[in-house]
């Protein structure tokens, strides 16, 4: 007999909404770190959800909501069963989600299917890793015969939306998932071998934001029997999801810190120290400290940890001297931006903001005192930032017209300068920092 469900868990706050020590995902390596999210006997830790913008969701009223996931709890109970340790759907109904919300983490599952089955697995909420009958040529058109496991509601032609290769095993014979999402980066392997790559993982409800911070994992049901079994999470710590943004595409960096001094860097040396393999400003103290190159066009990666209200900034091709929000070609934000003293700011001088000019999507930094992985991209005018798996900003410094005060930002043009932070007096701490200077123009290298 199914056990009812238990009332789901709803999350009432939806975001905006080195160390190279973690070895590359495999599908066969250890499940140690993993906890079961199925049981095998009941539906305990599930809800029903369909197709649903968890957005509009988190914006009902409390007893709203409650009657809407209630009538989808009734109407799932009707389609999913547990039967042999396995869970089961008729394909019909909505789909099972975790009562829990999930941010940075690794899944492993088993599923069977049907002949002409299209299904996936929804992600932070949102659709979908693909699950396809690659023999359905009714479907070819659409990517069935390229096998399951791409981001198939990914735009056409961006990376994992299909995957590389067909993994497929065949009908009537389990098939096995292990999936790692870290930020909006989704890798995914099928039956051990790799299909989707550190691809990022469109937000389907919202193409012009990124992937919520966190959310439900979702098991799809759509119109032919699926089941699932040995259903696994292994939640990422800051350590263990900076070390798999580190270690992917690191080919060209090269070192700008060496963990135990501060040779190859000029500036305000004395206001800043080396404290366990990390760069930290001083207390009370500030200025700017930069590299002693130059740079024009560049990837710089660093790892990023802020005390309660810190404050700090990443100077962008500086000249040596004068403020770097505005004689640099821009400071880049590194603030405790949910700190109470910060409520009241223009939205372009939270975290990751070009100061004063573009603004970066909020709700995307870890808790004062944990490490974040960031990675800028700095191309002609262009800058990219990206904040523990999510590009948080994207703009060209062209198209600002919009200045913060009006004050106007001489430095905006810069081709050239260096690299750096910024200061503001907080005990803001830095490591594994690392460049890799791009052509004049990166189209060229293409």
């Amino acid at each position: 007999m199914l056990k009812p469900f238990h009332n789901p868990i709803v999350l009432t706050q939806i975001a905006c909404c080195a160390f190279f020590f973690a070895s590359p995902l495999k599908a066969d390596e250890s499940d140690a770190g993993y906890e079961s999210i199925f049981d095998g006997k009941s539906l305990d830790g599930w809800h029903g959800r369909p197709h649903f913008n968890p957005v509009k969701l988190a914006e009902m009223s409390d007893e709203e909501r409650n009657q809407q996931l209630q009538k989808w709890n009734d109407e799932a109970g009707q389609h999913w069963s547990v039967s042999n340790g396995e869970l089961i759907n008729d394909g019909n109904g909505p789909y099972l989600t975790t009562n829990k919300d999930y941010t940075d983490y690794e899944l492993m599952l088993e599923y069977r299917t049907v002949a002409r089955a299209d299904s996936g697995i929804y992600l932070k909420g949102t659709p979908q890793v693909q699950i396809w009958d690659y023999t359905d040529q009714g479907k070819f058109k659409i990517g069935s015969n390229l096998g399951s496991g791409g981001l198939w509601n990914n735009s056409a032609g961006a990376p994992g939306k299909d995957p590389s290769e067909l993994a497929d095993k065949p009908f009537g014979e389990w098939n096995q998932f292990k999936i790692r999402q870290v930020g909006a980066r989704t890798t995914v392997h099928l039956n051990g071998k790799q299909v989707v790559d550190h691809a990022t993982m469109e937000n389907f409800w919202d193409r012009k934001s990124p992937l919520f911070r966190s959310g439900p994992i979702q098991l799809q049901t759509h119109g032919g029997e699926i089941r699932w079994r040995n259903l696994k999470v292994k939640e990422l710590s800051p350590e263990e999801a900076n070390a798999a943004m580190q270690e992917h595409g690191n080919s060209g960096f090269e070192p700008l810190f060496n963990g135990k001094t501060l040779e190859g860097w000029q500036g305000s040396v004395d206001n800043y120290e080396v404290v366990d393999g990390a760069i930290r400003c001083k207390k009370g103290k500030g200025g700017m400290l930069l590299t002693d190159k130059e740079y024009g066009n560049f990837v710089a990666r660093l790892e990023f940890s802020l005390p309660p209200g810190g404050n700090n900034g990443l100077a962008i091709r500086s000249p040596g001297k004068g403020d770097p929000a505005y004689a640099a070609m821009t400071e880049l934000q590194v603030l405790d931006s949910e700190h109470p003293k910060y409520a009241k700011l223009d939205k372009r001088q939270y975290h990751g903001s070009s100061y004063g000019m573009a603004a970066a999507k909020r709700g995307y930094l870890r808790d004062a005192g944990e490490w974040n992985f960031q990675e800028v991209t700095v191309d002609g005018n262009k800058i990219k930032v990206e904040l523990n798996g999510t590009v948080i900003l994207d703009t060209d410094l062209n198209d600002v017209t919009d200045f913060m005060g009006g004050r106007p930002h001489p430095g905006k043009d810069r081709e050239r300068g260096f690299f750096g932070f910024a200061g503001h007096n907080d005990p803001v701490e830095f490591r594994n920092i690392s460049i890799r200077e791009l052509p004049d123009s990166a189209a060229d290298a293409k």
